[in-house]
């Protein structure tokens, strides 16, 4: 799970790897030349010097507000930062979400809504998905809609289902979103039970470091290994087991 408020792991093994790469191409002889062919010691500096820039360029990144679960709002995407722009599998479309755990869970919500709900991205569709969105557009960090800033939370068609309104779904769609809440065990709430709904939103629930979202996480990385498990395997949400199952996450 990447850190809220530290470096990404990512960027840390980045410039370790460059650093290491750098060292074996040199002591390996391929950038020695005929006056220096015996292999040099590499000085600590490059790499001090790399995680330097790394901190720096994520210390530009934070804004030092944490949206409504409590996750850092980033002040851009795909920019070295937590926040990325990554594909749906099996949709055909992107999203920009945090990465790690995070992404993980929200991409199985957005992937079982394509397949159970209603199938996103048909021809002509205008912005079927919008996750991270700028800081600079959240009225009030304590809406639930501010969770997009941090890369926590996704809506679904922004324009088909507005804030305020409920009853954009039926029944039977009622029934799959409660199945999916239950995949997550409580990680992820939906707008739709807000006191202020907003059917198309579903965010991360839980704060950094909430051991339940790396559970979360885990298992959904299973079934996505697992032939016949997960999203796309179509199950019957209307047996009693999964009902009993979705009602503990009401």
């Amino acid at each position: 799970m990447s850190n809220p408020v530290g470096i990404p792991r990512r960027a840390t093994f980045l410039a370790a790897a460059g650093v290491t790469a750098a060292a074996s191409l040199t002591t390996t002889g391929l950038l020695a030349t005929p006056a220096a062919a015996a292999p040099q010691p590499l000085r600590n500096d490059k790499l001090k010097e790399a995680l330097r820039r790394a901190h720096a360029r994520h210390r530009r990144l934070r804004t030092g507000r944490p949206s409504a679960n409590g996750w850092q709002m980033q002040k851009a995407a795909d920019a070295d930062g937590d926040v990325i722009t990554m594909p749906v599998a099996g949709t055909g479309l992107t999203v920009r979400l945090r990465t790690g755990d995070a992404a993980t869970v929200l991409t199985h919500v957005v992937r079982r809504f394509h397949y159970e709900v209603d199938a996103l991205g048909r021809r002509g569709e205008p912005n079927p998905l919008e996750g991270w969105v700028a800081p600079s557009a959240v009225r009030d960090s304590r809406s639930p809609e501010s969770n997009q800033a941090s890369g926590t939370a996704v809506v679904i068609r922004p324009g088909s289902y507005p804030p305020g309104v409920r009853d954009g779904f039926t029944e039977g769609q009622r029934l799959v979103i409660r199945d999916i809440l239950a995949d997550a065990e409580g990680v992820v709430r939906w707008g739709g039970d807000d006191r202020r709904p907003y059917e198309g939103l579903f965010y991360l629930a839980v704060p950094p470091g909430d051991a339940r979202l790396a559970r979360v996480a885990a298992k959904v990385r299973a079934w996505n290994e697992a032939p016949g498990a997960g999203a796309g395997a179509l199950p019957d949400v209307a047996e009693p087991a999964r009902r009993r199952r979705a009602a503990r996450y009401l």
